[in-house]
């Protein structure tokens, strides 16, 4: 997401990377999938070139065809044999959905495991979420950094989901590198997650500002007359029955934010090609998070913010004076803590 909503600037935090797994490492497995691999070819090959529309495009192999997997989802068994040898980035569909082919800037829900190759042991999976599902998105545009599908932030999530039919059963081999060792993922793509609320509408709230929808979702807010709110106010937009958000929660929402003072948008994923955005509600100004904790997924909200509740603490922010006004669509949330498998 843009930095005008976060606390602190720098990179946004969206589902995190595999907590085990070297971003660099990963990073440098796809990137060599992507462009042939660094001079020097000191990092392995990948399988294939990457087709035009996929952006790794990783191919059966020997090593991803030799894992055996039992079961599905988080409780699902991966035995990898001890003779597997990975030559590169190696993907093998376990078991083809019915779905579409999934790409880059897809929204879907997935369940998933880690697997250390040489022990078998889960190193993480995607308990976190509700009954073991995490919302993704796959998102090429920011690729240095879910589940957005996003190249940057998740490219091994890239590398196992992309240009396969949802429904499927997917194990990708990852060969070690800079001292990280083998591991193989495991994934289940689900379905595909509507990328704008579709709760129920409910009465718009008096004396808040207005919202009218264009007919792709995107919000377009008005300023009501009057003096402007002292206090945070949270209206309710669209009702959805979804999970709650939970403090802490990573969050994945569409969002558009204007000032009071005159109406403008300071910040609005609908900009950015409708791509929705993930951050935790810790990341966010204090009255944002107020909007986003104890609200169920599927719903919109809007929201009102003074610049106490803002950036009125933050010395020299161009924001630092201003009230603020937010819609916000949740699309999914998903804790932050990770069960440790044993």
């Amino acid at each position: 997401m843009g930095g005008s909503l976060q606390r602190f600037r720098g990179p946004p935090v969206r589902l995190r990377p595999l907590a085990l797994l070297s971003t660099l490492a990963a990073s440098a497995l796809l990137l060599a999938g992507c462009a042939g691999g660094p001079e020097g070819g000191a990092s392995p090959e990948p399988s294939s070139s990457p087709s035009s529309s996929c952006l790794v495009d990783a191919q059966p192999g020997p090593g991803s065809d030799a894992i055996k997997v039992t079961g599905e989802g988080v409780g699902a068994k991966i035995e990898v044999p001890e003779d597997a040898k990975f030559e590169g980035v190696e993907r093998t569909i376990v078991k083809k959905g019915t779905g579409t082919d999934v790409h880059v800037g897809d929204l879907i829900a997935i369940r998933y495991q880690v697997i250390d190759a040489d022990s078998n042991k889960v190193i993480e999976t995607s308990e976190r979420g509700v009954d073991g599902v995490l919302p993704m998105l796959l998102d090429a545009a920011n690729a240095q950094n879910p589940q957005i599908m996003d190249s940057t932030q998740s490219p091994i999530f890239i590398a196992a989901a992309e240009c396969a039919p949802l429904g499927s059963d997917i194990v990708l081999a990852l060969p070690g590198q800079q001292g990280q060792g083998a591991l193989v993922v495991y994934m289940q793509t689900l379905e595909e997650l509507p990328t704008r609320a579709s709760g129920e509408s409910v009465e718009a709230p008096a004396g808040m500002a207005t919202v009218k929808l264009a007919t792709d979702g995107e919000p377009e807010i008005t300023i009501p007359d009057g003096a402007k709110p002292t206090e945070t106010v949270v209206g309710l937009l669209k009702q959805g029955d979804g999970p709650k958000v939970g403090a802490g929660d990573l969050v994945t929402v569409q969002y558009l934010g204007v000032k009071w003072s005159d109406g403008t948008s300071f910040d609005s994923s609908w900009s950015r090609d409708a791509m929705p955005s993930q951050f935790p509600t810790t990341g966010v100004v204090a009255g944002f998070r107020k909007a986003l904790e104890g609200q169920q997924v599927g719903s919109q909200v809007l929201v009102e913010i003074p610049p106490a509740d803002g950036y009125g603490a933050s010395e020299g922010h161009e924001l630092e004076k201003e009230t603020l006004v937010f819609v916000v669509d949740i699309l999914g949330t998903t804790p932050l803590l990770t069960t440790s498998a044993e």
